[in-house]
């Protein structure tokens, strides 16, 4: 369901919340996270567009949160990134479905939907553990991708 860009943001989000108050380097988030440097700068690059990170510059600079993690949705994460496809027409094209989406489309739409709204009101925050400490991750065997992986492909 979610591509491995979002993956990734998701974790750089996590890694972040955990740290609010320091401004970690690319090295450090790849480190944590898991993301091959190259790639993670494009994630982050994503998610400043999107208003999620803030990049600082200077001796201690690297990124940060925008904004509190209680107050960033997942779903802000997500959008930054790879926004949840919503179904406008129907893809048959059929007259019959010129002004509503058939029942296949509109029960997936409606899915759709729902996965909006869930991961809208969950926050940021709701993914730190505080007993993993300022590495949130790190406790977890989280693959690493090859160079020949493929970046975009969904995550099982």
């Amino acid at each position: 369901m979610f591509s491995q860009t979002a993956e990734y943001a998701l974790r750089a989000a996590v890694t972040l919340a955990a740290r609010p108050d320091e401004a970690l380097t690319a090295a450090e988030l790849s480190r944590q996270t898991q993301i091959p440097t190259d790639y993670l700068f494009k994630v982050m690059g994503q998610l400043a567009r999107g208003g999620v990170v803030t990049a600082v510059r200077g001796k201690r600079g690297g990124y940060r949160l925008s904004h509190p993690p209680q107050q960033t949705s997942i779903l802000d994460i997500v959008n930054a990134v790879d926004p949840i496809p919503r179904i406008l027409h129907c893809p048959l094209g059929r007259p019959a479905h010129e002004h509503a989406l058939c029942p296949l489309h509109a029960h997936l739409d409606a899915t759709y939907a729902q996965i909006e709204r869930t991961l809208g009101e969950r926050k940021l925050h709701e993914l730190i553990d505080p007993t993993m400490g300022p590495d949130p991750l790190g406790a977890l065997n989280l693959p690493t991708l090859s160079p020949s992986t493929d970046p975009e492909a969904p995550t099982p």
